[in-house]
């Protein structure tokens, strides 16, 4: 059920993934037998909010969108609002029913659930950052950014689930070992980096390209995967706090990217009074 030890190569990993239903929280199964309750009054926009809560449950929407696409289907589904359209409110009730839950899943690793619904959090956090810059940028898909920056951690979220105890041995090596390489701790611990299991799994899954493109942060020249790569280091280092070492740099490209002043940054941050005293202590603003 339970992956323990390093692999070789992506193929071993997805093969790992394969052996059991991708779990989705227990809020979104709840959530979702409450509006199937009310079926005939739940519209689309309310059941795709329950969705992007959960990233888990957004991949199972689009992987199934995906592998039950029409051949005379061009257009590739790139946010869950037009996959809901293309599924329709009773299909999707009828086909997402008996989901497997990652509570109780993890249910004998507590410090691992715990850390994916921290990766939870974060991308979530990250998606709503997300959006907002990219509505500050007058994106030509807000809906796509948004999903993308949900998606963006998915390879740290799969081992939460698949493989706890080698995700608990990673957290404790980077907080041993700050300033270590993630991606080298990755490799020691699972074999491969993230980003390169993040890939592969999206081309798995089957993921719409522009999806994937919005993913791959070695396209980092692309203002949209700018806008969604630093939406996710902003959440991941802020997790704790606003004094991160690297926040500083963050602040610096977020600026760059939106061409705004560090005052308009804060209010795009939507940071209480007490949390921008610290960033402005950390990162007070550029003197011309």
């Amino acid at each position: 059920m339970f992956n323990e030890r390093p692999l070789p190569d992506v193929e071993s990993w997805l093969a790992v993934f394969a052996q059991s239903d991708l779990p989705v929280l227990r809020h979104s199964v709840a959530e979702i037998e409450r509006l199937r309750a009310n079926e005939e009054n739940t519209n689309g926009r309310v059941l795709a909010g329950v969705i992007l809560h959960d990233p888990l449950l957004s991949l199972r929407v689009l992987a199934y969108i995906e592998e039950h696409r029409r051949k005379r289907q061009t257009t590739d589904i790139t946010t869950i609002d037009r996959a809901i359209m293309m599924i329709g409110i009773v299909p999707f009730f009828r086909t997402f029913t008996d989901l497997p839950v990652a509570e109780t899943r993890l249910a004998e690793y507590p410090q691992a659930l715990l850390g994916l619904l921290k990766a939870i959090g974060r991308a979530r956090r990250a998606a709503h950052w997300a959006r907002e810059w990219a509505i500050l940028r007058r994106d030509m898909d807000v809906d796509e950014i948004t999903l993308a920056t949900l998606l963006h951690d998915v390879a740290e979220m799969m081992m939460w689930l698949y493989a706890p105890k080698m995700a608990l041995q990673f957290r404790d090596l980077q907080v041993s070992q700050p300033n270590r390489r993630s991606a080298h701790i990755q490799e020691e611990v699972y074999g491969i980096p993230l980003n390169t299991l993040k890939l592969a799994l999206s081309e798995a899954w089957r993921l719409p390209a522009l999806v994937v493109q919005l993913l791959d942060d070695r396209q980092a020249e692309n203002p949209r995967v700018r806008n969604v790569k630093l939406a996710v280091d902003l959440a991941r280092h802020a997790a704790k706090g606003w004094k991160d070492p690297a926040l500083p740099d963050d602040f610096k490209a977020i600026r760059d990217l939106l061409r705004v002043n560090q005052d308009a940054l804060l209010r795009h941050l939507n940071v209480s009074d007490e949390e921008a005293k610290l960033i402005l202590a950390m990162d007070p603003p550029p003197t011309n």
